[in-house]
């Protein structure tokens, strides 16, 4: 028989540290409160999630770390908001952070939930967290919840 892994929703049991960026908080408070709102309605415990709030986006990365290497947390969320302006500080932040969480992630075997948006403007990055366009701090906590589902299920595969 075929054995197949599909990371589910649940969340009881799990720990989830999420590193959030200050700047632009207007739209990282959305992110965060969409965030953990997803995750106590997928049974993660309210003591079980840690909030660390970083100055930027380019802090995240190094906190994700920090939490990674701390064993303590099933999964990792990262929640940041990048308005393009006028340079191309833009560009490097954008790349940076990108860059940042995918090593954390490979580096230490821990989903991370990717909550960072890169928009045009602001209006874009209100509307992705928690207007018209959804909340995207929810989908990446989720996205974090299944894959560390998923990383159980396969850890469950090579032990039976």
């Amino acid at each position: 028989m075929v054995k197949v892994c599909s990371g589910s929703l649940a969340g009881r049991g799990k720990r989830v540290g999420i590193a959030v960026a200050r700047f632009n908080e207007m739209v990282t408070e959305r992110l965060l409160a969409g965030a953990t709102k997803a995750l106590l309605e997928a049974g993660v415990a309210d003591e079980d999630i840690a909030v660390c709030w970083v100055p930027g986006a380019f802090e995240l990365p190094i906190t994700c770390r920090w939490l990674a290497e701390s064993g303590r947390f099933d999964a990792l969320v990262m929640l940041g908001a990048v308005v393009r302006g006028g340079t191309d500080h833009y560009e490097y932040v954008c790349t940076g952070v990108t860059e940042g969480a995918v090593r954390v992630s490979l580096d230490h075997g821990i989903p991370l939930g990717f909550g960072l948006l890169t928009c045009a403007e602001m209006d874009q990055a209100l509307s992705r967290a928690g207007g018209a366009d959804g909340n995207k701090g929810a989908d990446a906590a989720m996205a974090a919840l299944a894959m560390a589902d998923l990383r159980s299920q396969i850890g469950a595969l090579t032990r039976g």
